[in-house]
Formats: C-alpha cells, structure tokens, sequence
C-alpha cells in the first residue's frame, strides 16, 4: 500500500533538497506536483485540495524559505499535514459499558467483514483478556454463519449457536440474552453485506443497530477500492452512525487513496487496518507512522512492536546468550529465518525501515523473497545435527546429500553456508558492540536478520539470495 504515492513523494522531495535555498516559485511548483501524486493515488479531490493549501501556507512562510535546511522543513510541513489528515491520534476499539457491550460490524459483502470480526475477537480475547461471543447475522449469504463458527473454532472464540430461519434482530437479541447469561464481556455482531448500498440493508442494520445499542459500530471497509470504499463510508455514517473504520487489505499494492480520504471525509477515525489473511495480521491504526510510511521514513516502532509480539521470550534470552559469546550456528540461523516469515516475511519487514523506498528496485532486482527462505530452511532441515551445529564439516559430499534431500542445487547449499558464514562474522561484531548480542531498539536478538538485511552484512549480501 502506499507504494506509488510513497515513490512520487520521494521524488518530488528529493528536488527540494537539493535546491538548498528555496523560492516561493520553488515550493507552488512542488505543491503542484504533490496534488497531481495524490489525486492519481485516488485520494478525494476536495481532501487534496484542502491538505495543499494547508501546507502552502505553512511551506511558503520566511521561516521555512530562509532556514538553513528549507527543503527538509517542508517536509516537516507535510508529514504533519498527512498525520492531522489521518487522525492526529489512534483512536482503539471502545469496550467500556456494562457487559456484554455489543460491537457492531457493518459494511458491503466482499470487504472482509466475517475475517475483520473474528481477527477482532482473537484481539480481545488474548490482548485485552476478555470474554467474547462472535454471532453472524448474515442469513443472505450461503454458510456465512458457518465461516464465521469455522473462524470461531480456529481461534477459540465462542460463537452462537445457529438456528435456521431466524432473522438478523433476532438473532442479535438471543445472542446479547445468551452473552448475558453466560458473563460475556463483549459480543461482536458480524452482519449481512450486500454487492453495493441499498434501503433493506441499511433498514436491517438500523434495526440491529436500535436492539442492542452498541458501543462501536465499525465499517469494515476494502482500502482497495479507492474512492468507493469512501462513497460507502459516507452513506453507512448517513444512515446508521458509525464510531470507526476498520480497513481491510492494507498490504495490498492499491494506490492508498482511501485510507488517506476516509478520515477526512467522514470525521470518524480508521481504529485499524488489516494487513492480510492470517488471524494476527490486524493493527492499530497509527496516523503518524502510516505517514512515516508514505514518505519513506519507515515504521520501525511498529516492527519493534511486531516482534515483540511473535518472538518467544525464552527463544529470544536464548538467542541474545549465544550472540553474547559471539556464536550462531545453522540452528540459529534457521530461527531467525522463521521469525522473519512471523514478522510478515523479507517484504512485510522491508516495508518498515527508513529509506527503504529508494532501495526497492534493487531489492527486487536481486530476486530477495519469501520463497527464498522457505528453501533456505529446507536446506538447514536436511542437514544432520553435527552439520547444523558444526557447518565446517560439511564437505562436497555432504553438500550433494543436503541439495537431494532439500530439493534444490549444489549451488544454493554453497550460497546459504556463505550467507551463514557472514552472519557469524557479523554476531562475533555485535557481541563487542552490543550487550546480549542485540542490534539497539530490536528485542529477542532480531538484530542479527536485520543486520542481515541490505546495509547490514557485508556487501554482496543481496548476491547471496538470488
């Protein structure tokens, strides 16, 4: 997401810079530009227009035009702009009220809708500790009710029993009664969706709406869709008052248009964004580092969170006592490589460190992708116990078995022991450098796959992934 709008940005400032001194002529033209890369990244004109004018007026004041760094302080400029346009602040999911406090989940079918409410559940359940019920009120589309339960069994979280020929506020009415009965916290009611906005679906969800009085009521809305996604947006907060947005797909290569318009347009703030299909792959909304994303500073924050989260804490003071005394085996190696794919994979961790946006073509030039890691590890697994621990014994022989038993070259079996090898070198480094063997800022010894990445090893590295 934001891949387009982030290079055009990135160009379009590198200008400034290195203009050094700045004229008013100077920052109208980058403005121009700057409009034109936000309108093509679908963004709502009336949005646009008023995010340039915001930033002219700050951008072509004497204290920016006659700073030492005038270039660097528009930037400033926008990245404030972009963060007030996103929200200022993330906002959460509300649970407060006497329980169970209803969540209502809203929106058109195809949106992710069922995922999202499930995704959320997983989230309350195991984050904020409470008892959740998930009920479907879809009863339009075919085994909606079943994928949610499907969802529910797949994540340990309660769903209400199915009675056929039920409608969607009777539906909902039992589930409250039922949540209320058995100590429920919270119960999100996934309901029905349709191909686009009509009066029976907006009626259904008013009714469902006034029957349990919720204290969120989230549209579930598909960041891919562009303006639509908005359009949608406007008429759910007309018609039934929602409380926040949860956008759906944000990993996806869309232009980004309507994360930046939804907050703008409709004053209601995106609380969270989906970053794929897996049950863990939801996160808070923060205006200021999708901002940060958009102009390339990265999101290292949100990483540091991401691997905090997915790394074992056992593994982790295991892994920071090894690098401590300066070792990595193959073992270790293949650890890191799967806390990598725990972190969304080589892209999914890319897509958060600073000044990366730059380096993208390259990146994509060396061939750097999951499927990589995955023979990778493939490769480790084939090896013996010794092999793995003691990587020098592995001669040419060997290195034939290891390739037959992996499925892949002699070559790529020569090119992970290299890879290996220049990870250890750079351990032996951080052991002097750094307490526990960590790289600063990044828990559980992440460090070392981080210092694996471009600008980490030794020059080559990308070379060795090819």
């Amino acid at each position: 997401m934001f891949d387009s709008l982030s290079d055009k940005l990135s160009g379009i400032f590198d200008g400034l810079k290195r203009r050094g001194a700045l004229k008013e002529s100077d920052v109208t033209a980058a403005m121009r530009e700057v409009r034109i890369a936000l309108l093509e990244a679908d963004v709502a004109l009336p949005v646009v227009k008023d995010f340039i004018k915001k930033v002219s007026e700050k951008a072509v004041g004497s204290t920016v035009l006659k700073s030492v760094t005038p270039g660097q302080q528009v930037i400033k400029i926008v990245n404030d702009e972009l963060i007030a346009m996103l929200g200022s602040e993330a906002s959460t999911i509300n649970t407060l009220g006497v329980p169970p406090t209803a969540i209502l989940m809203v929106g058109l079918q195809g949106s992710g809708k069922t995922t999202t409410t499930a995704k959320i559940a997983k989230r309350l359940t195991e984050k904020d500790k409470l008892k959740v019920m998930m009920a479907s009120l879809d009863v339009r589309r075919p085994a909606a009710q079943e994928q949610l339960k499907i969802l529910g069994e797949q994540i340990g979280v309660k769903t209400l029993p199915i009675i056929n020929g039920q409608m969607p506020v009777d539906i909902a009415r039992r589930a409250m009664d039922a949540a209320r009965l058995q100590g429920f916290d919270v119960v999100l009611l996934d309901t029905a969706g349709r191909l686009h906005i009509d009066q029976s679906l907006m009626a259904e969800v008013v009714a469902v709406r006034d029957a349990t009085h919720p204290v969120e009521t989230l549209l579930v809305a598909d960041s891919l869709t562009g303006q639509d996604a908005v359009n949608v947006a406007k008429e759910f907060d007309a018609q039934v008052g929602i409380t926040g947005v949860a956008l759906t797909r944000m990993d996806g290569d869309g232009r980004g248009g309507a994360a930046l318009s939804m907050r703008a347009v409709t004053g209601k703030p995106i609380k969270l964004a989906g970053y794929g299909e897996k049950m863990d792959a939801l996160e808070d909304f923060h205006p200021e580092r999708v901002a940060g994303r958009i102009l390339g500073m990265g999101d290292v924050v949100s990483l540091v969170e991401k691997a905090a989260a997915t790394i074992e804490q056992a593994d982790a003071e295991k892994m920071a006592k090894k690098m401590a005394k300066g070792e990595f085996d193959l073992d270790d190696l293949r650890s890191q490589l799967q806390q990598m794919s725990k972190l969304g994979g080589m892209k999914g961790v890319l897509n958060m460190l600073p000044g990366i946006g730059k380096m993208k073509s390259a990146i994509n030039q060396s061939g750097m992708d999951d499927k990589v890691f995955k023979r990778q590890e493939a490769i480790i697994s084939s090896m013996t116990t010794m092999e793995r621990k003691k990587p020098q014994v592995i001669n040419a022989s060997r290195k034939k078995r290891i390739a037959a038993g992996a499925g892949v070259g002699v070559p790529e079996v020569n090119k992970l022991l290299k890879m290996h090898m220049q990870m250890a070198k750079m351990m032996k480094k951080m052991s002097r450098m750094g307490k526990g063997g960590r790289m600063p800022g990044l828990p559980g010894g992440m460090g070392g796959m981080m210092g694996g990445m471009p600008g980490g090893l030794p020059p080559g590295f990308d070379k060795l992934l090819k």
